[in-house]
């Protein structure tokens, strides 16, 4: 078992880069297979979810050269299995993006329903709505969606819902397609855009893509290129909070500020202090909090991933706030945990009505999932007192070097390991 340990108190001040974003990176590398020839990818964040990527690529023949810890050339040229293995897809939601991938280069895909958070009902029926009309054949058996087509043709595709992960899915499956497809409500978060700009950059036709509205021209063949990811919008987001809850003074770097100002604008009313820079940008907590009502939506909306650590943060503001997860049914799990630090918290489905507190009080907690773990190590940072977080492997899936990047800022956090034999003996 792992756990952080944190001695909570300490104003973080500093500076810190933001790594590569994991939401495009995991589209990104399976993106890959669509073409024959190497691809170098830049700015890739060591993460846990990226090596599930990786280890995938691998076993469907991928050869994959690692060039620095942030770098990676993949092969796609011996890619002869269409089958992801069952137990890797099912460690994360991103692997399925590999139905539409394969599906592109082979007309074929089997791949099991996704992992990742248990953030409640996250249907794919959007993503084989897609691929059927496309000319797909979709079948769910024994917990796989298997994919065939004799060939794919470009369509129309109108989204029910905004969805993120079917977006990509459709430009994955619709570059190699014949003819036009036209993805109408789709999703803009920056990654679906940085999906968009690398399948260019391999060849692809594709307009429109940060808009309601994406065409995509099929071409014959998409050729290897060089690419580099995106920064990190929640990574960044996740640290500019932190700064605010220590009361603290950081520079965060390697940054795209036009993605940030759905969360800028809020930390702004709430009374963090922030100074824009062209691909940097200061936090500091240095002036009493106030409340604010947020409202998780899509972008260029408050970004889901950001709620939870927007609320640790409002725990700490003068008066009563309301917090409302249009995307998610269990984004609200995380306030169990929370209430143990302290916090003062009541949920009403999808609503969260939140009485300012002074401080959190250090205890025990378990991280829920991914951006929960980033909120309880917020709470954990500002609180009184040394607080334990269990089930940190949810916030290693998409956090690289957290704590290191938090101690260089001034945090007092370690990572303990206790092997599971001394666990079997306390038992």
């Amino acid at each position: 078992m792992e756990k952080y340990v944190i001695q909570g108190g300490s104003r973080l001040h500093g500076e810190v880069s933001i790594s590569g974003a994991k939401n495009a990176a995991v589209a990104i590398l399976p993106a890959t297979i669509l073409c024959n020839e190497p691809c170098l990818i830049e700015n890739i964040p060591n993460i846990s979810d990226v090596s599930t990527i990786m280890k995938i690529l691998s076993e469907l023949g991928a050869k994959i050269t690692v060039i620095n810890k942030n770098t990676i050339e993949i092969d796609p040229s011996n890619v002869h299995r269409t089958e992801v293995p069952y137990e890797k897809a099912r460690q994360m939601r991103g692997s399925y993006y590999f139905l539409g991938a394969l599906l592109g280069r082979f007309h074929h895909s089997k791949v099991s329903l996704p992992g990742g958070c248990d953030l409640g009902v996250r249907p794919i029926d959007q993503h084989i709505k897609c691929f059927k009309a496309l000319g797909a054949h979709a079948s769910v058996e024994f917990g796989m969606v298997e994919l065939s087509a004799g060939k794919l043709e470009g369509a129309h595709i109108y989204f029910d819902v905004s969805t993120v992960g079917g977006t990509i899915n459709a430009m994955l499956a619709s570059a190699l397609a014949e003819g036009q497809t036209i993805i109408e409500n789709a999703a803009k978060e920056p990654h679906v855009v940085d999906l968009a700009n690398f399948l260019n950059s391999m060849g692809a036709d594709i307009m429109g893509a940060g808009t309601d509205v994406i065409k995509v021209r099929g071409v014959k063949r998409l050729h290897g290129a060089s690419y580099s990811i995106i920064p990190d919008q929640i990574e960044a987001g996740t640290y500019m909070i932190a700064a605010a809850a220590t009361r603290g003074d950081i520079l965060i770097k390697n940054i795209i500020p036009k993605h940030l100002e759905c969360i800028t604008s809020k930390l702004d009313k709430i009374g963090v202090t922030i100074m824009e820079y062209d691909d940097s940008i200061r936090v500091m907590g240095d002036k009493p909090f106030v409340k604010a009502n947020v409202k998780a939506i899509p972008y260029p909306g408050f970004p889901t991933d950001m709620q939870p650590q927007i609320s640790t943060l409002l725990c700490l503001a003068e008066g009563t706030s309301i917090v409302t997860e249009s995307i998610f049914d269990n984004r609200f799990r995380y306030v169990d945990e929370l209430r143990r630090l302290g916090a003062n918290i009541s949920v009403d489905s999808r609503t969260a009505v939140i009485e300012g507190i002074s401080k959190f009080t250090a205890a025990p907690v378990k991280a829920t999932d991914l951006r929960a773990g980033a909120a309880l190590v917020i709470a954990a940072l500002s609180a009184e007192g040394v607080t334990e977080i269990e089930d940190i492997h949810h916030i290693e899936r998409g956090y690289e070097n957290i704590e290191g990047k938090l101690r260089a800022l001034g945090a007092d956090i370690k990572k303990l390991i206790i092997p599971d034999s001394v666990l079997d003996q306390a038992l």
